[in-house]
């Protein structure tokens, strides 16, 4: 896998894992979503006027577009295991940011994660 081809991966799973966290910001600002058939047109109009969710729509985008070209350059079956790596990020920005409890369970996984995309990466 060449640099540039690195880059783009890595720029498609910050850019999903930014819009994960900009999505769970939304969430905390409207609080618990649920659509009736009564509430549906003033829930939906709610989350799309709330920053964190156009935001965090923006960077699905930006990341869906950024990710085709960096899928352009490698196979498929090496660049959809670098995805994993959106759960470590998000696992860490949590924590930090969102002052979401991380076990240690959680972070076992989160090392078996880094190892398996590491070998895959380097096939």
């Amino acid at each position: 896998m060449t640099w540039t081809a690195f880059a783009f991966l890595m720029t498609g799973v910050l850019l999903n894992a930014a819009a994960q966290l900009l999505l769970k910001a939304g969430t905390n600002v409207l609080g618990v979503i649920t659509l009736t058939r009564d509430n549906w047109t003033e829930t939906l109009s709610q989350m799309a006027t709330e920053g964190h969710f156009i935001t965090g729509i923006a960077f699905y985008g930006a990341s869906v577009i950024v990710w085709i070209i960096g899928l352009s350059r490698v196979p498929v079956s090496m660049a959809y295991p670098m995805l994993s790596l959106g759960y470590v990020i998000n696992a860490i920005a949590a924590h930090y940011l969102l002052g979401e409890d991380v076990t240690l369970a959680r972070w076992l996984g989160i090392g078996f994660i880094i190892v398996g995309v590491w070998l895959v990466a380097r096939t």
